[in-house]
Parts: structure tokens; sequence; C-alpha cells
């Protein structure tokens, strides 16, 4: 237990989540006949739960900040319809479609991000309208129609990392991928603890970081391998890709600049936050804004992955990404959550998916377990906040967020610490 708690940092009670995702590979890999971690069904686990993840990387700032946002499945569609429409009737390149997806998602999100942050309507009613508003437009534009795109297009929806170099028998670029992960993560965990060294914090024994560092470069040497051996044609996803690269851009907005503090902030306390000089309208707007752009992304990679956008494309995607927030240790009331932890609960929710598919369990009674999983885990991450202990997923990746200058005692994003005082310890 003690090792535990000197490998992870804190209380091994709030670890649940990473604990019942290796739980649930674990039992299904066992349930299945080992058909669970097989190249073929982690590569299509990735590319068939992408976007949903895009989608969740968004949300959690929307839920960090106080807000919460249902329009995304229909914004989803309606980008991913129209930039469908503009390549097939306009003729223009993949890449002038993509252009055209962003800054459509760019200003639907500024429009619902104008109502939500300077006219005071509360998100919920301007994404509800939102949800309905651009359901319609996507059947209106549409007529309704399934609307094929260019082979270029799909490319990022069910791409993959190209065959260059010798024949080594894997893919050589995802070979390179996983190593260069492995590199990051070992220099990053180093140059922490040099710089808390340096400042006089209290550092853990080596044989912790080095046992740590193994447990994490093991896992990403395996899923390497993994992604390195699918059958042919195959390798690391290109929409996996894009989601590493986003977990990796919001992961340092969100922990290391001004603009995600003043997120955390304004969630946490909105009137205290304005009191210590945090903009919460412009804070408001922009997080809105990002949401509506990143749907338009992972409406963009799903009509790539299915070749063709379609009516019914987005039904249901904002109550999975929700789901995937609140399962990672988001807090309902705002002020608490993590990108990182928003994609581990979006993994949970993947790998319950895909294993009781592999056990030809029902749909019905798919969205039973799903349904319980989130309830228990919510409830179960309530009951450590009672206690006074920190969300199972924000104690986790507490150093994942943790800046890498700046004052000794700096602001934590799943603390509960009063927002005024902690602007007022980074001021």
């Amino acid at each position: 237990m003690n090792a535990l708690k000197k490998l992870f940092g804190g209380n091994t009670r709030q670890f649940g989540m990473i604990f019942a995702l290796v739980a649930l590979i674990i039992f299904f890999q066992f349930a299945t006949e080992g058909r669970t971690l097989t190249p073929g069904n982690v590569i299509n686990l990735f590319n068939g739960n992408s976007y949903i993840l895009i989608l969740a990387i968004g949300m959690v700032l929307v839920i960090i900040a106080g807000h919460i946002d249902l329009s995304v499945g229909s914004v989803a569609a309606f980008v991913g319809v129209t930039v469908a429409l503009a390549l097939r009737d306009w003729g223009i390149p993949w890449w002038a479609g993509i252009l055209l997806g962003l800054v459509l998602g760019a200003v639907i999100g500024a429009w619902q991000g104008w109502w939500t942050a300077y006219v005071g309507i509360p998100a919920f009613i301007v994404t509800l309208a939102g949800m309905l508003l651009f359901r319609g437009f996507n059947q209106f534009v549409g007529k309704s129609n399934t609307i094929p795109v260019p082979t270029d297009f799909q490319y990022i929806g069910s791409g993959y990392l190209p065959e260059v170099g010798p024949d080594t028998g894997f893919n050589n670029l995802t070979l390179l991928l996983g190593i260069a992960a492995v590199v990051f993560v070992v220099w990053g965990e180093l140059r922490s603890r040099a710089r808390a060294r340096a400042l006089g914090a209290e550092v853990p024994e080596m044989w912790v970081t080095v046992l740590k560092l193994v447990l994490i470069c093991a896992a990403i040497l395996y899923a390497t391998y993994l992604f390195a051996t699918g059958r042919p044609g195959t390798s690391f996803p290109i929409p996996g890709l894009i989601l590493a690269v986003l977990v990796l851009i919001y992961g340092f907005i969100s922990s290391r600049t001004i603009l995600g503090r003043h997120v955390y902030a304004v969630g946490g306390n909105r009137h205290a936050a304005e009191l210590s000089g945090v903009q919460s309208k412009k804070v408001n707007f922009l997080v809105m804004m990002n949401m509506s752009i990143l749907a338009g992304l992972a409406g963009m990679i799903f009509v790539g992955r299915s070749t063709a956008s379609g009516p019914f494309d987005g039904v249901g995607w904002e109550l999975d990404a929700i789901a995937a927030v609140f399962i990672g240790g988001a807090a309902v009331t705002g002020g608490v959550g993590t990108v990182v932890g928003s994609i581990i609960g979006g993994l949970v929710m993947a790998v319950l998916n895909n294993g009781l598919q592999l056990l030809g369990v029902g749909a019905d009674l798919t969205q039973i377990i799903k349904g319980l999983v989130l309830l228990i885990a919510v409830a179960f991450d309530v009951y450590n906040k009672t206690q006074g202990k920190r969300s199972i997923i924000g104690m986790l990746t507490r150093n994942m967020n943790r800046p890498t200058s700046g004052p000794s005692n700096p602001i934590q994003p799943d603390e509960t610490t009063s927002t005024k005082e902690a602007i007022a310890r980074e001021a």
C-alpha cells in the first residue's frame, strides 16, 4: 500500500478509473479469448472512438467553466454535410474542405458563445436550441441524403501512417512514434524531478521514479507493437495521431497557461474570478467557440471514416462526450477536471463498449451497463469529494498538470481551494 502511495503520489482509493480501465482490458482479454488486445481490434477501437475523444477534450473545458454543450453532435453533423457538399459541388481540394469545416465550426461557436457570454443565456438553453437548429440545418442542407467524400478527404478519418524505410516486419513510422513517446515521457519525468529538486521541493525516491517510468514506457511500447503489427496497410491511425496532438496542446493550455487557469477560475467561482481581474465573458466565449471548432473537426473525421455524410450523423455524440468527461473526474458544478482524465474516461467507455460487442451482448444490455458505469463512477467521485478528498482522475494526473515553473505552490485544477486566493497566489 505504501509503495503504491509513493508510486502514484496519493491515496490508492483515488485511482479508481485507471484501475478500472486496466481491469476492463484484462477481463475482456480473458473473456474474449484474447481478441481484445489484438492489433486489428485495438486499431478499430481507436478509429471508432477518436471523434468522441476529440469531443471530450473540448467538452471538459466547457464543463470546467461551469457550462454544458448539448449541440456538439448536431454541429458535427452540419459541418460534415457542408464540407461534403463543398467537396462534391465546388470541387475544392481536401485541405480547403478541412479549413472550411474549422472556420464554419468557429462561426457556429462564436454564435453560441455570444449568446452565452454576452447576452447571459445559460449555455444549456443556448446549446439545446443549437442542437435543434443545426440538426435541422444538417437535414435541410443535405436534403436527408448520403453525400460521399473523395478518397483524399477520407484519409483524415481512415488513414494510417505510411510504410517507409526498410522492411522490418513492422510499420517503421509507428515504431519511431512509439520511441519518441517513450523519450518524451522519460525526459519530462526527469525534467520535472530536476526542477522540483532545484526548487527545494520533496522528490520521491529514485526507485519510485524508475518503476513509474518502466510501467508507463512498457504500456507505450506494447501499444506501439500492436499498432505496428496490424494487417498489411494498417498502422497507427491518423485520427489517433490527431487526437494525440490535441491532447498535448490542450493539456498544455489547460494546465500551464493563463487562459487555462482562468477557465478553472471562472468555473470554480465566477464572481471571485472577476474580482481578481479575470474576464469571465471572454473566457466563456472562447470555451464555447473552441467546443464547436472541435465538434467540426470530429464531424469531418467521422465523415472521412464512414466515406460519406449522412442525415443521422452525430446523434447522441454529446451524451458520449459528457459521459467521458464525468467518468474522467470532472465536477458537475465546474472548476474541476483534466484533459487527460477525460481521455481516460472516454477510453473506459470505449473499452467497455468494444468488449461487450466482442462478447455478443445486445445493444439494450450494453446501454444499461454503460449507464450504470457512469452513475457509479460519478457517485464514487462525489463520495470522495464529500470526504474531503480530490477527484479520482484529478489526483492521478496531478503531476501531469503541474506547471514546470512558477511558484512552489501552484494552482491545482482539481483542488477545491478558493478561486480568488488561487489567482492571487498565481499573480
